[in-house]
């Protein structure tokens, strides 16, 4: 068992707590809130007093590519257009390793708790994510990545996903799940698309997909125009104008419903709005990115209004160098206990997670951070009772 006492304690849900405790059971369970007298001492395991910090859920970070971690370098590589950023992306990805990736992923986990990220939804195509969250008993969802635009390869590309996800499930765990990710309009067949969404249904695997992130998008998807058309003309794939959004692209070829994650959604409108909200989807949000990119800004307040869950992420260290889920937060316009909600139980309703973590409540995981200062570091991070990283305790 694991007892944590501190200054305050703010389970989201609930009013917060001045001197306050949480106790976590032998199973990772949170098995009692409140007032620091109110909360028994455990007859086993330690007890941890943070006098000037603050407990709060675990942070959910709601997109990002871990996998790159070891691109960073410090901060973004800088390319105006978004096309060619991309192709030099993939040029840097198929020159890294395996081994390469995994200790970026080991890295980019160890990483997130430091700064009291518990939950972590990872896009990627290496699987290197999966198994440094396996090892290191962190809990996400790996979404991974599935690409082919030419319409008349989807088979080949179907036949690598199920193989890539066969082996991810040996290692999926009650908090460590699989999912897919069709990745983009631009770099994904309709035929493919169409694939995915209905082996995902099959096999009952959560998914992901980028979607109404650019201009461009916008163009190649409507017109069957601008950079990205031009581009896989140029491959000698055919394009065609769908007359149609992206995401009433996607939601027409079923790859958008229930519960699908869908990642940016700057460019929509109100009619996408409502597509997103009668579907069931949720929004991973990522300003900072999104602001780097020069793609524009998501209507978060109309998406809300309209009852869409948003969860906030970071996307990768390529696109804005420093993976800080509060600065994404002030980015989206949130301060405060606003800021603090929709790190935690929005993140988690996005995720649909939200009965599992997000909100420190009795029956629910163990969870956690123990925050210090206004730079909002970590001094503990908790996953499942486990405690994950520590830097003093009294």
């Amino acid at each position: 068992m694991l007892r944590i006492r501190a200054g305050i304690v703010r389970p989201v849900t609930a009013p917060s707590i001045e001197d306050g405790a949480v106790l976590i059971d032998a199973t990772g369970r949170i098995a009692a809130v409140g007032p620091h007298g109110s909360v028994l001492e455990p007859r086993r395991g330690p007890s941890l007093h943070f006098p000037d910090a603050e407990i709060a859920p675990g942070l959910v970070n709601c997109h990002t590519h871990l996998e790159l971690s070891q691109l960073g370098g410090g901060g973004k590589h800088d390319e105006p257009e978004f096309l060619k950023w991309i192709r030099r992306i993939r040029e840097l990805k198929e020159a890294t390793t395996p081994k390469a990736f995994y200790e970026a992923a080991v890295n980019g986990v160890r990483d997130c708790w430091k700064r009291g990220v518990t939950c972590i939804a990872e896009t990627g195509s290496s699987g290197a994510v999966m198994q440094a969250l396996h090892d290191l008993g962190g809990r996400g969802i790996v979404f991974h990545e599935v690409f082919g635009p030419d319409g008349t390869k989807w088979t080949a590309s179907m036949a690598e996903l199920e193989t890539a996800v066969l082996q991810l499930r040996r290692l999926a765990t009650s908090q460590l799940l699989v999912g897919v990710s069709p990745h983009a309009p631009y770099t994904v067949s309709a035929e493919l698309y169409e694939a995915v969404a209905a082996y995902a249904r099959r096999e009952r695997l959560p998914m992901a997909v980028h979607v109404a992130e650019s201009p461009d998008e916008t163009l190649l998807v409507r017109d069957g125009a601008g950079p990205f058309a031009d581009a896989l003309r140029a491959r000698g794939i055919a394009v065609r104008a769908q007359q149609l959004s992206p995401v009433a692209y996607l939601v027409k070829l079923g790859v958008i419903g229930a519960r699908t994650l869908c990642i940016h959604c700057v460019q929509v409108d109100d009619a996408d709005i409502e597509l997103l909200r009668a579907t069931r989807a949720a929004v991973a949000h990522c300003p900072l990115s999104n602001r780097a990119h020069r793609h524009g800004v998501l209507p978060l307040g109309r998406i809300r209004n309209a009852g869409v869950a948003v969860g906030l992420g970071t996307d990768s260290v390529v696109s804005v160098g420093d993976l800080d889920l509060w600065a994404e937060a002030a980015a989206a316009g949130f301060a405060g206990d606003d800021a603090l909600r929709a790190l935690t139980i929005e993140g988690a309703r996005a995720l649909g997670w939200d009965r599992e973590i997000g909100s420190l409540e009795v029956g629910k995981a163990g969870d956690l951070a123990v925050i210090s200062g206004a730079s909002r570091t970590a001094v503990l991070t908790v996953v499942s009772g486990k405690i994950v990283h520590q830097i003093s305790a009294t």
